[in-house]
């Protein structure tokens, strides 16, 4: 939590609860905002275990308010339905049981409507307790709420792209032309740049995507993780020294140009290219391409793939997405080159001095590379297996679950994708998922010694 968390006594809130309560009104917001295009029987599925039902993502981001402020915050609060603890939990072990995980998607109820009114009870508590005077320690907890929910709203973009994706009709979640704005608004792509814009991604195309530069570091020693002012997760602390080798670094991401050749050049079908949990897996569940994508076997170049916005071909010049640490790992061994550690991805991203996007909409698709690419079009691998700072310690109670106990088994991807909200594209954010996985919008950049 992003702040001192040891002062208990009460004292007026101040500015900070009223610009806390301001963005938990625009959070909720736009949560509804992002389901608002789903039918009740779309909020309902759930197509792998990995992934849960919108539904369900709007009644956890609320049962983590009640449970963590509201029930031990707000005298007199009164739970919704005492079941929705059982049915909401993820994986707070000291939170109580929890339903399996894997069959969130038998629930038909509670249904649409009545999570809806879930959310509209422990929205007016939430308004009453922050009119309290609460002590530093709470408005942390307040805070940190208010980023989960913003987590599970990428999260909701993952997994409805991945039950749309297996039916036959191929429905798009919204047309192409449509956003929906981080402040909870919807409203149709602003289209920038202009005709420069246009004719520079022309030339793009034609090219086969612009050519990789490499960005040289001398290494030596390095201060990385969160240590300024701002919210940040308990995972990015410690701040501490890392000692860097001499490497440089690709300053952009992989295109789905560079991908295609891989593809065509045999990169699923050569063992010499993967790790060997990787190459099983290959085996075992038949890749051929990236998540999404269709390949044309008589012409890769004509493949298309699946999106938020519909089936279309595949773009060169974008970034490749949905691929997992096996396929970049792969992918950077056949290149020639090696994935970037964390820590060298951070300090590459720290040198820039870019940032994510504060205002941009949502994106629901990642868009030709522009400038650095650090942020704001998908997550990128790193070799970095995902592990504490030293002298990381996670917070008392069942809030210290939040990061802390997925610290094995995992590999850490930085920066951020289309899909990710505002506030969360960071040098110093530390996502992670298995191997394995691909459902996420995650790509990569490439890496070398020197």
């Amino acid at each position: 939590m992003s702040e001192a968390g040891s002062e208990r006594i009460p004292r007026p809130s101040g500015g900070r609860a009223a610009r806390l309560a301001q963005a938990y009104g625009t959070v909720r917001r736009t949560t509804e905002e992002l389901a608002a295009p789903l039918t009740a029987e779309d909020q309902t599925v759930q197509s792998m275990p990995d992934a849960s039902p919108t539904k369900w993502h709007r009644g956890h981001t609320t049962w983590f308010f009640e449970t963590f402020l509201l029930m031990p915050e707000l005298p007199g609060y009164h739970r919704r339905d005492p079941i929705y603890g059982y049915i909401f939990n993820s994986y707070y072990e000291a939170a109580g049981p929890r339903h399996p995980r894997p069959e969130r998607g038998v629930l038909s109820r509670p249904g649409v409507e009545e999570v809806a009114r879930y959310r509209r009870h422990v929205d007016e508590a939430m308004r009453d307790l922050l009119a309290l005077p609460l002590t530093a320690e709470t408005l942390d907890l307040v805070e940190l709420g208010i980023h989960h929910e913003q987590q599970h709203q990428e999260l909701l973009l993952m997994d409805i792209k991945h039950v749309l994706s297996k039916n036959p009709m191929r429905p798009a979640y919204r047309e192409a032309h449509e956003h929906v704005g981080r402040d909870g608004q919807a409203g149709a792509r602003k289209q920038a740049g202009g005709r420069q814009a246009d004719d520079r991604q022309a030339d793009d195309r034609q090219a086969g995507g612009r050519k990789v530069e490499w960005i040289e570091h001398p290494g030596g020693a390095v201060e990385l993780g969160h240590g300024g002012r701002g919210f940040s997760f308990d995972n990015e602390s410690p701040r501490h020294t890392v000692q860097l080798v001499p490497f440089a670094i690709a300053d952009r991401p992989v295109t789905c140009g560079e991908w295609l050749e891989f593809v065509d050049d045999g990169g699923y079908r050569r063992p010499e290219l993967w790790l060997s949990e990787g190459w099983a897996t290959v085996q075992e569940r038949r890749w051929e391409a990236p998540l999404y994508w269709e390949v044309d076997d008589d012409d890769v170049s004509a493949s298309s793939l699946f999106t938020l916005e519909g089936q279309r071909p595949v773009d060169p010049t974008e970034p490749v997405v949905h691929v997992s640490y096996f396929e970049a790992d792969a992918f950077a061994r056949w290149a020639g080159a090696r994935l970037p550690t964390e820590s060298e991805w951070e300090t590459a991203a720290q040198a820039t001095g870019a940032t994510g996007p504060e205002d941009a909409p949502f994106d629901l698709h990642p868009r030709a590379p522009a400038g650095a690419g650090y942020f704001g079009a998908v997550w990128q691998w790193t070799s970095s297996a995902y592990s504490p700072y030293p002298g990381f310690r996670p917070a008392a109670g069942a809030v210290g679950e939040y990061n802390g106990k997925f610290m094995v088994n995992q590999q850490v991807l930085r920066g951020s994708a289309c899909v990710t909200p505002a506030g969360h594209a960071r040098a110093t954010y530390r996502n992670f998922f298995p191997a394995s996985a691909r459902w996420a919008f995650s790509g990569l950049r490439l890496a070398r010694d020197l």
